[in-house]
């Protein structure tokens, strides 16, 4: 089984969605951003658009998220943002 990386997203208000998953992708200020297990650490500034996540068991999550940023490291990513939406929620 492939290792798989914990995800948190959260907002000023809650934790909008948490676990464990094989892939997130985002859009920085500078480009698209794909991060898997192993990664190297990563800090970037978000740019408005939608947070996708592959979770472990191959479903699809994505977040509608202004600007905020997105932090990775050890096989965690953490999306920090003033206010998240759940897509299809």
């Amino acid at each position: 089984m492939a290792k798989s990386i914990h995800v948190s997203i959260v907002s000023a208000e809650r934790e909008v969605w948490s676990g464990e998953a094989t892939q997130i992708s985002a859009k920085t200020k500078i480009g698209e951003i794909g991060i898997l297990a192993g990664h190297e650490p990563v800090l970037a500034t978000l740019a408005e658009g939608t947070v996708r996540v592959t979770t472990t068991d191959g479903g699809r999550v994505e977040v509608s998220a202004p600007e905020g940023f997105l932090s990775f490291d050890h096989d965690t990513a953490t999306v920090i943002t003033r206010d998240a939406v759940l897509v299809g929620a």
